[in-house]
């Protein structure tokens, strides 16, 4: 009866285990709406939480497989790393401030960021565009990007957009 009553104990235990693992590991449901008071919220969260080494303070606004919009947050002072996304095109609207845009050239001290992403000290050569509030800006896959001269801070809304445009 005790072997019995344990083998009973060690299998409920190990079901509940594996099903806590499960759950952990289950993905996020989709973030289809954000709220006004909620960007606010997430650019003063930005603003206080933010490191002052810090370059770039990245939050998620929306997302649905294989989109994501994500809220950035960049300082005067503090220029971001040039990047490149080889799979996304992205689309950038500005929610506040200004600062310098430079899109195509060659990434200076090229590294593999991930699997899709590279990045660089800078860009030698591209064409530079200051950008402010309300502006709208396209990067196409494989160009590579920069901001810079930030002044304040700039508060961009990024949608990352698989190169072909198509969901999966």
């Amino acid at each position: 009866m005790r072997l019995v009553s344990t083998a009973i104990f060690v299998m409920t235990a190990s079901l509940a285990l594996g099903q806590q693992a499960s759950q952990q590991r289950a993905p996020q449901p989709d973030r289809v709406f954000t709220s006004a008071s909620e960007v606010s919220a997430m650019i003063a969260k930005a603003k206080n939480e933010r490191k002052p080494d810090q370059a770039n303070f990245v939050q998620q606004l929306l997302k649905s497989a294989p989109y994501t919009m994500n809220l950035e947050s960049r300082v005067e002072g503090l220029d971001t790393p040039a990047t490149l996304h080889e799979t996304e095109s992205e689309m950038i609207y500005v929610v506040e401030g200004a600062g310098v845009l430079t899109q195509g050239g060659k990434l200076l001290e090229e590294r593999r960021t991930n699997a899709t992403n590279l990045a660089g000290r800078s860009i030698e050569g591209g064409a530079a565009r200051r950008i402010a509030k309300g502006d709208y800006v396209f990067v196409p896959a494989g160009v590579g990007h920069s901001f810079t001269k930030t002044e304040g801070t700039l508060v961009i809304m990024s949608l990352h957009v698989p190169k072909d445009g198509a969901g999966k």
